[in-house]
């Protein structure tokens, strides 16, 4: 058994979601020959309590938006360190660097087939962190370095 033609649907909207937020190192693995509750599992990490909290609000979104999907559940917003968003189809995790280190999702799951993502969610991979500006929302790393007190010239 692989994972549905839905449960890819789902797959692909949220990790373009969870990119659109700047999520980093995101990955889906086909779970249905294992698990018997779902197809999939999607994790993205963060680096920052708030954008776990804004890359599972964006998730919950655009699935909402897209797909007229709601999660039946959904666990850890208020530490927002991991966010569990279950579909039943699929179970979105998205955690903070240094619990996805910890819990290491990725090595317990590796021997599952991965799931073709979007370009951006690819993008993502070995990405050394997301960029944030001052409020936690992601930005693009233009956005978030340091103005330069000397102009845009260079002088050298």
């Amino acid at each position: 058994m692989t994972a549905t033609e839905h449960s890819q649907n789902l797959i692909t909207v949220a990790a373009q979601a969870a990119a659109d937020k700047l999520a980093h190192n995101i990955i889906a693995f086909d779970v249905s020959e294992v698990l018997s509750i779902t197809d999939a599992f999607l994790i993205a990490s963060a680096n920052n309590d708030r954008q776990v909290k804004s890359i599972a609000e964006e998730i919950e979104d655009q699935l909402r938006e897209q797909l007229d999907i709601k999660p039946v559940r959904r666990e850890g917003e208020r530490d927002g360190r991991w966010i569990l968003l279950d579909y039943l189809d699929i179970v979105v995790h998205v955690q903070h660097a240094e619990e996805r280190s910890f819990y290491s999702l990725d090595r317990l799951w590796k021997d599952c087939p991965e799931l073709p993502l979007p370009a951006d969610a690819l993008a993502s991979r070995n990405r050394p962190d997301a960029h944030t500006d001052e409020a936690g929302n992601a930005v693009s790393p233009a956005e978030a370095a340091p103005a330069d007190d000397f102009g845009a010239e260079d002088y050298s």
